[in-house]
């Protein structure tokens, strides 16, 4: 029998799978088992060499959740770079700021709808 290797990334991402913090864990509820608008999400999805905190593949939408330490002005500069490299393989980002996930949870969740719903009208 052939064994299965693993995508790079893929470790990293199950082990932080299991670390996930508290406004992760929030949104990931809202958004598992097609619960926004019947689109499938995936939480820390691998795409080497960064790792997205959810990503909706029919969107090709990233969803990242941005703590305080993305306010350093070096983290704001690799975030953008980032950003741009996953723009070039078509994944568009959106940043979400982690106090607004316990501040205005129904706002994020339709942000992240109407985002996705129109990067899937711009695919067809």
């Amino acid at each position: 029998m052939a064994m299965r290797t693993e995508r790079p990334g893929t470790s990293r991402a199950r082990g932080l799978r299991q670390q996930e913090t508290p406004p992760e864990g929030i949104l990931w509820s809202k958004l598992r088992s097609r619960r926004l608008g019947g689109l499938k999400f995936r939480r820390q999805h691998a795409c080497p060499p960064y790792t997205l905190d959810f990503y909706c593949p029919d969107a090709k939408l990233a969803v990242e959740i941005d703590g305080h330490v993305h306010r350093a002005p070096e983290q704001m500069a690799h975030d953008q770079r980032r950003d741009a490299v996953l723009l070039k393989q078509g994944i568009l980002t959106l940043r979400v700021p982690a106090s607004e996930i316990a501040k205005n949870m129904d706002g994020v969740l339709v942000t992240i709808l109407d985002r996705a719903r129109k990067r899937i009208e711009e695919k067809t």
